[in-house]
């Protein structure tokens, strides 16, 4: 490789727990790329002038992470659909004198679900707890698997109702209360931030069918309440670790064309958060 590396970030407030770079350290390696990537943290009222200095400073590219991908939504000149569809960015390109901007974090669910977990996701009954921005950025890439159908619940009806009147022209998706949810579903997904506080979203045992898949987009050391109280009742787990490594694949892709391998970089991180 030749020349100075092209130079990536991830920008959030706080930042220093970001396994960002790791991944795409491992993926840039992998892959030939000549590129450094680094965690930028950005003033909570400063996201603005963050993102511009860098594209000063010569920056390609950015992942941004909370608190500001609906900043990011905001500040840039071109929206993917996905990103449109999710009404928050998490993949920011600069290029041509503008900011492209994109969301892999609905692809990355999928495509560990599907692929890695094995898990097919159309003709089956989906559930998915939390009607926040979690949510809404995975819904159109569920959708696009065809299930047969999509429940949103959350403890405000009315916010998932927005998200289900929204998502409708995609496909067959409805919204509930945790208290008024059917049976039986086949991938039940929590993304709300109950697994943070060690919580337990209010759902009955009935809510997994035989076979089923509980996936919880947070990860950690120990599987969460919410994996231990489906794995109780039958369900297979996963958390989202594997949600992170692929979002982070798709992002690269976006900047540099190149699909890494994620199963090894996977393995790595899992066996870095199993040695803590």
């Amino acid at each position: 490789m030749t020349g100075a590396p092209d130079r990536y970030v991830v920008i959030g407030n706080p930042i220093a727990h970001s396994k960002s770079p790791d991944i795409h350290a491992r993926f840039a390696a992998q892959t030939g790329q000549n590129l450094v990537y680094e965690r930028l943290l950005a003033p909570l009222d400063g996201f603005e002038h963050t993102v511009r200095n860098l594209i000063r400073e010569g920056g390609k590219g950015a992942n941004v992470t909370v608190p500001f991908k609906l900043e990011a939504f905001a500040l840039a000149d071109s929206l993917s659909p996905r990103a449109q569809a999710a009404g928050a960015v998490n993949t920011l390109s600069f290029k041509n004198g503008g900011i492209a901007g994109d969301n892999t974090d609905g692809i990355g669910l999928v495509t560990d679900i599907v692929r890695n977990a094995g898990f097919a996701i159309a003709g089956k009954r989906v559930l998915l707890l939390g009607a926040g921005g979690a949510a809404r950025g995975v819904i159109l890439p569920i959708l696009e698997q065809r299930p047969v159908e999509l429940v949103i619940a959350n403890r405000t009806v009315e916010k998932a109702q927005e998200l289900a009147t929204y998502f409708a022209k995609h496909g067959p998706v409805s919204a509930c209360s945790f208290q008024a949810l059917p049976d039986s579903f086949d991938i039940i997904i929590n993304a709300t931030s109950a697994s943070l506080t060690a919580d337990l979203p209010p759902v009955s045992p009935k809510v997994f069918a035989a076979g089923a898949l509980a996936y919880d987009m947070m990860y950690g050391k120990e599987p969460t309440v919410f994996m231990r109280f489906a794995a109780q009742h039958g369900a297979a787990v996963r958390d989202g670790l594997g949600m992170l490594v692929e979002q982070a694949a798709e992002a690269f892709y976006v900047w540099r064309g190149v699909r890494p391998d994620t199963a090894s970089v996977f393995a790595e991180l899992r066996a870095a958060l199993q040695a803590k």
